[in-house]
C-alpha cells in the first residue's frame, strides 16, 4: 500500500500545511487518500476529511494498544489508493523526554510508515543541513524518507538550502513551500479554525493548496512511498458485535459547536447495532425523532453560547429527553451544554441546558492537559465499576459550583499524575470533560449500547 508520514521537527514549523498540500495534490490527480493523525486532535482529522472526502482516523501509541492501531490502520485503509498520515508535535516527542512512548516516531515504526520530515526553513541557510543530519542519525531504526522545506524565501533560498543538504545529507528532499499567507489556516484556543467552520473561500483554499503541491512538491516520488506493513493480514478479533439484536437510535450533535469524535468511536457503536443520527443544537428546534440516546461530545460551545441558549425549544426537548430515563453521555462541550450556565470569557453569562448542577466558566488558559486513564468507581453507562479505558483531557473552562451530584471516573493524568474523582453521574445521564477512545477499550461500546437497550426495554414496560 502506498503510504507516507508527514512529520516535522517541532511544532508549528508547517506540517498541517505541508499534509494538506500533499492530499489535496493527490486528491487532484484522482487518487483515493487516506487520512490519519497522529495523536489525540480533532481539528487536523476535520481539515482532512472534508480535504480527502473519506473520514480521518486517530493513531495513537499512547492510548491505543499496538493490535488496536494496526486494526484501525488495516480498516481505514480498504478501498483507499494511498494513505497519508500527519504526525503531532516534534517527530520525537511524545509523553517523556528519554523515551519515544506516544510519538511520532513510535507510531511510524509500528506501523513501519516512510517519515516526511517539514523543516522550517526561515532565517537558515546551510545550518538547515545540521538539522537534518540529526534527525538523520538519532534513530537510525526510523525510515526517513524525505525532507520538505517550509516558509522559503526565494528560489535563490532553495537553491542555498538545497545544496547545504544533499552536500551533507543522505536523505532527499521532495518539494519546499513559499511563505504564502493565502494558505494560512486562522488559529483559536484550541488549535486551528475547525473544517465545520469552512466558508466558500476555504474552497479557494484547497485549490491554492494542490497547485502548491503540484508546483513545489514531487508528488510522482511522495506517491511512491509505501507502508511495509501487511495491510490484508487479519486483525486482531474485536469485541463480538450485536448487529443482530435489535438497533437502537443514537442522536449525536455535529455542527459547528459540536464536532469532536474519534471516527472509531462511532464505528464501534455502528458495530453494535446503532444508528448514528445526526443533528445540530444550533440549526434545529428539535431533536429528532425515535432517539434511543443522546452522544454529546466536544467542540466550541463557548463560540455559540449564545445561539445555543437561545434555543429555547432544543433545550425542553433535551431536559425532557433526561427526564424520561434515556441516557445520554457527554464529553467536555457536550457537558458545558447540559450545565447550569456558561460564563464566557468576555463575561458574558448564558443558560444553558440546566441538565447537571454544575456552573462553568471559560479560563484564559488550559486547565487539564494530556493523557488519562479512567477507572469507573462506580457502575455506570458505559460499564461496571472496575472497567478501565484510556483518553485525553484538553480544556480551556473549569467548573466553578457544583451541586450534590455523584462521580463514576477516578480520573489519574498521566503528565502530572494528579487523580480527582470526576464522570458525573446523575439518573441516566454521564458526563465528563475526558475524551474517551473506546479503541483503547471496545467493551465500553458495548456495554454503551447494552444500556441504552435496557433503557428502552424499562420504558417500554412501564408505558
Amino acid at each position: 500500500m502506498r503510504a507516507l508520514l508527514v512529520s516535522g521537527t517541532a511544532s508549528g514549523v508547517g506540517k498541517t500545511t505541508v499534509a494538506l498540500a500533499i492530499m489535496s495534490g493527490l486528491r487532484r490527480r484522482g487518487l483515493a487518500v487516506q487520512p490519519f493523525k497522529c495523536g489525540p486532535d480533532f481539528l487536523d482529522t476535520g481539515h482532512h476529511t472534508r480535504i480527502c472526502g473519506r473520514k480521518a482516523r486517530n493513531l495513537d501509541t499512547w492510548m491505543l494498544t499496538e493490535e488496536a492501531n494496526r486494526r484501525v490502520l488495516q480498516n481505514a485503509a480498504r478501498g483507499a489508493d494511498v494513505l497519508v498520515a500527519e504526525g503531532m508535535m516534534g517527530l520525537f516527542d511524545g509523553k517523556s523526554g528519554n523515551t519515544e512512548t506516544g510519538s511520532t516516531a513510535e507510531i511510524a515504526k509500528l506501523l513501519k510508515l516512510p517519515v516526511v520530515l517539514v523543516v522550517d526553513a526561515a532565517k537558515t541557510s546551510r545550518s538547515i543541513a545540521a538539522v537534518v543530519l540529526g534527525f538523520e542519525m538519532f534513530d537510525p531504526e526510523l525510515r526517513l524518507a524525505g525532507v520538505i522545506l517550509n516558509r522559503v524565501a526565494t528560489e535563490r533560498h532553495y537553491e542555498m538550502l538545497r545544496a547545504a543538504i544533499e552536500t551533507s545529507c543522505k536523505t532527499r528532499i521532495l518539494g519546499w513551500l513559499p511563505r504564502d499567507p493565502a494558505i494560512t489556516i486562522p488559529e483559536r484556543h484550541l488549535g486551528l479554525q475547525g473544517a465545520a467552520e469552512a466558508a466558500v473561500e476555504d474552497d479557494a483554499a484547497i485549490d491554492t493548496l494542490a497547485a502548491l503541491a503540484e508546483k513545489y512538491f514531487d508528488l510522482d516520488r511522495l506517491v511512491e512511498l509505501h507502508c511495509e506493513l501487511d495491510l490484508d493480514e487479519t486483525g486482531v478479533a474485536g469485541i463480538e458485535s450485536s448487529r443482530v439484536a435489535e438497533g437502537v437510535r443514537i442522536g449525536v450533535p455535529s455542527d459547528h459547536a459540536f464536532s469532536f469524535y474519534y471516527e472509531d468511536n462511532l464505528d464501534l457503536l455502528r458495530e453494535q447495532g446503532a444508528e448514528i443520527v445526526r443533528f445540530s443544537p444550533l440549526r434545529d428546534r428539535s431533536l429528532p425523532t425515535g432517539l434511543d440516546a443522546l452522544y454529546l461530545g466536544g467542540g466550541y460551545p463557548e463560540l455559540h453560547a449564545e445561539r445555543l441558549s437561545s434555543n429555547r425549544q432544543m433545550i425542553e426537548e433535551v431536559r425532557a429527553f433526561a427526564a424520561s430515563g434515556r441516557p445520554i453521555y457527554a464529553e467536555c462541550g457536550g457537558m458545558i451544554y447540559l450545565s447550569e450556565s456558561l460564563k464566557t470569557a468576555e463575561g458574558m453569562n448564558y443558560e444553558m441546558a440546566g441538565v447537571l448542577p454544575l456552573s462553568i466558566k471559560m479560563t484564559g488558559k488550559l486547565v487539564q492537559f494530556g493523557y488519562v486513564r479512567v477507572k469507573f468507581t462506580e457502575d455506570c453507562l458505559l460499564g461496571p465499576k472496575g472497567t478501565t479505558v484510556r483518553g485525553h483531557s484538553f480544556h480551556y473552562s473549569s467548573i466553578v459550583s457544583r451541586g450534590d451530584i455523584a462521580t463514576s471516573y477516578c480520573v489519574e493524568y498521566s503528565m502530572s499524575g494528579k487523580e480527582e474523582f470526576e464522570g458525573f453521574r446523575q439518573g441516566n445521564v454521564l458526563a465528563s470533560y475526558v475524551h474517551l477512545h473506546l479503541r483503547a477499550n471496545p467493551t465500553i461500546a458495548r456495554d454503551f449500547v447494552a444500556a441504552i437497550r435496557r433503557a428502552r426495554t424499562l420504558q417500554t414496560v412501564t408505558a
